[in-house]
């Protein structure tokens, strides 16, 4: 395997291992026995975890701004795009009732820690909220879209935290109907 792919493999391993347990509770040792390198190897690619961590949320930036590049794509109007954000509680439920949202939990835990790279995962938050303003904007609603932006993303949050508390995803889909209606009639006000 390539050193690319090897280094590939181990912010892979990282992340989930990250979002499984936790950035605090997920050791070195624990990343290089999920990606089947010796110590050595290991610290070829990375020196820290800290470095490893950067190299997660870097390619967590990656992988977000490509699914809302995707939205664009697949969705022709600016509701439709904000709807799939709303959805992805839904999409990605299991692994919500079972971990958390995984910018949510992310974000808080190095904000504990009050970890040097906290401003760095927060990015992942403000690339959301700049998308979803955008949407807002196009929707026609420019005055009010930073807002409404702040608001879809305290929903899906509040509703990641309830679904990983009580496990019910009759509440969710609920919630995400709310939502639907919601949006539906800022879709339909005249500016």
């Amino acid at each position: 395997m390539s050193g690319a792919a090897t280094r590939d493999q181990i912010v892979e391993s990282a992340d989930r291992l990250f979002y499984h347990r936790g950035y605090e509770h997920t050791s070195f040792a624990d990343i290089a026995a999920a990606v089947g390198l010796s110590r050595g190897n290991f610290y070829y690619h990375f020196k820290s975890k800290d470095a490893i961590l950067d190299a997660v949320i870097e390619s967590r930036l990656a992988g977000t701004r490509r699914m809302l590049e995707q939205w664009e794509d697949e969705q022709p109007t600016p509701g439709g795009r904000i709807l799939r954000f709303v959805e992805i509680v839904l999409t990605n439920g299991p692994d919500i009732r079972r971990y958390g949202c995984p910018v949510g939990t992310l974000n808080t835990e190095l904000a504990k820690l009050d970890h040097t790279l906290r401003d760095q995962a927060r990015r992942l938050f403000t690339l959301f909220r700049d998308w979803l303003r955008e949407q807002f904007t196009l929707l026609g609603h420019a005055e009010q879209a930073d807002e409404l932006a702040m608001h879809v993303l305290a929903f899906s949050q509040g509703v990641a935290v309830l679904s990983q508390a009580f496990g019910d995803e009759e509440f969710v889909r609920r919630e995400v109907d709310r939502m639907r209606d919601w949006l539906s009639a800022y879709e339909k006000r005249e500016i």
